[in-house]
């Protein structure tokens, strides 16, 4: 999966950017705050640590210090962190009682807005993670999808595509959180018509090690058992199905080819109102 924000967080917040944040100005003082004192961000989007990273950083910082101060804000008789949480992470680690760090004021909002951002441009987040910042971009600064994706310089189907992922049941999300499933195998999954089967072909999935392809055959197969409970069977032509494959590849979700003797038909399956706008969009349809 692509990295880096394109225009970044500059695009966002023009004067407030993670450099000046970290950057230490003549009026900032430099404060070493005992460890006891800080809070994570609860904004935080990331789950997920790399604990071999974190112990890594920690045996530098047993070396050679910290080198660059953590940003916080005072909150009561605590200090939330701001930018920072890898360095606080390490530094218990290796057993530090203190931390530098230069204290901020932010609202609660800017602290969100930080947090998010700085991962999505620094660290690696799972896809899941990645479809959360979004959406809490979405929600909290009432950007539509089009808009985020200009500002992030993304394209709008990569947004899109991530923000699927969040129709997934808990327990699949979960699995692509810790790598078992990638976002290949969570966007397939979407496509299968009995959601309710979705974490059991998950299991499946992870049990057998299927890759995407194989998985797109299970899911396929699944979903045509499915119509034979409902429709009188009607076998399809190679052309056929090879053409309903190209289509869900193109269209990133179920797609079906039905004919009878004198016309025919195609179906794209949608989930959401993003999702069809996502497909409209592919299509070129224009709304008003």
């Amino acid at each position: 999966m692509a990295r880096g924000l394109g225009k970044g967080i500059g695009a966002l917040f023009p004067t407030e950017t993670l450099e000046t944040l970290e950057t230490v100005q003549n009026e900032d003082a430099i404060e070493k705050i005992s460890l006891q004192k800080l809070v994570v961000n609860p904004f935080q989007p990331r789950k997920t640590f790399d604990d071999e990273k974190i112990d890594e950083l920690a045996q530098s910082i047993k070396e050679h210090g910290i080198i660059q101060p953590i940003v916080v804000r005072k909150k009561g008789k605590k200090f939330e962190i701001v930018v920072g949480e890898r360095r606080f992470r390490a530094a218990k680690l290796a057993n530090l009682e203190e931390i530098p760090a230069i204290i901020r004021e932010m609202t609660e909002e800017q602290m969100m807005e930080v947090a998010i951002l700085e991962n999505l441009q620094r660290e690696d987040l799972t896809p899941i993670e990645e479809a959360e910042a979004y959406q809490s971009l979405i929600e909290k600064l009432n950007f539509t999808q089009e808009e985020l994706a200009k500002r992030l310089g993304k394209s709008r189907p990569y947004i899109t595509n991530h923000m699927r992922l969040l129709q997934l049941p808990d327990e699949v999300r979960e699995l692509v959180n810790n790598g078992k499933l990638t976002m290949g195998h969570g966007r397939t999954l979407l496509g299968l018509k009995n959601k309710r089967r979705i974490p059991e072909v998950a299991e499946k999935v992870v049990k057998h090690e299927l890759n995407v392809r194989q998985l797109e055959a299970l899911i396929k197969q699944l979903n045509e058992d499915v119509s034979r409970e409902t429709e009188k069977p009607v076998k399809k032509d190679i052309f056929v199905q090879a053409t309903e494959t190209q289509l869900r590849e193109y269209f990133g979700t179920n797609v079906q080819i039905k004919k009878s003797k004198n016309k025919g038909k195609i179906e794209i399956e949608f989930y959401s109102e993003d999702d069809l706008e996502r497909i409209l969009e592919i299509l070129q349809v224009e709304q008003e």
